[in-house]
């Protein structure tokens, strides 16, 4: 006996229906590949310079608010800052063949997750009105949803830089929810994000899913309870009472 299903569902792209590979591991990957290059620094020494740099400079709020509609360019930066601070310092032309070959690689890397679409599939079956609700700039996820055959599983595409407002902005999840004509406790929201797919959208009365899709679990440190985790879009699905066998059943948050 599963969940009543809701009538609605917003879903998070990245890092929930798509993935482009784990960054620490890309990182580590070019630093392997430039070793030469970045002497005396050694690839794992350098890599987790990066992360660190990375980490920090994405989880600024206002400043990820700027420079996720131009990505390739905020990574250039951070890699230059990051190489040039280092004793000894590395040259701005190694760090930007570095960054290109860090935005090439993930554009490579760029899938579905397992699962992914055959959960969109599933919910869809059930008549349930699914939204994707994504961050960015319109080139760079319209070209996503493209590349990926998306649209067709969606009855709203609603993409931060054509609507002029993204999430974790109140108006992101209202405007979404009147594409699809619905309330908030007809709502539910999946992604990866904890203030953009949990919080936020908690306090409009939505109800939240964390998609842990590369199973690293809740940060010790938060104050965010998800309704729900799960790893991917088909255990979602299997909340409403699946029959399909699954090896890691969804966790029901307290």
């Amino acid at each position: 006996m599963g969940l009543a299903t809701p009538r609605a569902m917003l879903i998070d792209l990245d890092d929930t229906i798509l993935m482009a590979g784990r960054r620490p591991a890309v990182l580590l990957q070019i630093a392997e590949e430039q070793a030469a290059a970045l002497a005396p620094h050694t690839p794992a020494e350098l890599a987790a310079h990066l992360e660190i740099a990375l980490e920090l400079f994405w989880s600024d709020p206002e400043r990820h608010k700027v420079a996720r509609f131009g990505i390739a360019e905020a990574r250039r930066q951070v890699v230059r800052e990051t190489l040039e601070g280092l004793q000894p310092a590395l040259s701005r032309e190694i760090a930007d063949r570095f960054a290109e070959r860090f935005t090439a690689i993930r554009e490579e890397l760029t899938q579905c997750f397992p699962g992914a679409l055959e959960g969109l599939q599933a919910l869809r079956r059930r008549g349930i009105k699914l939204a994707l609700i994504t961050n960015g700039s319109s080139a760079t996820q319209r070209a996503k949803i493209k590349r990926f055959r998306l649209a067709s599983y969606f009855h709203h595409i609603q993409i931060e830089g054509e609507a002029g407002f993204g999430k974790p902005e109140e108006q992101a999840y209202r405007h979404a929810m009147a594409a699809l004509g619905v309330e908030p406790d007809e709502t539910w929201i999946v992604g990866d994000h904890l203030e953009w797919e949990v919080a936020a959208p908690q306090r409009l009365g939505i109800t939240a899913v964390w998609c842990d899709g590369f199973g690293r679990g809740l940060p010790p440190d938060t104050t965010i309870t998800p309704d729900y985790i799960v790893t991917s879009l088909a255990e979602v699905d299997a909340l409403f009472g699946s029959t399909e066998a699954e090896a890691d059943p969804p966790v029901r948050c307290s």
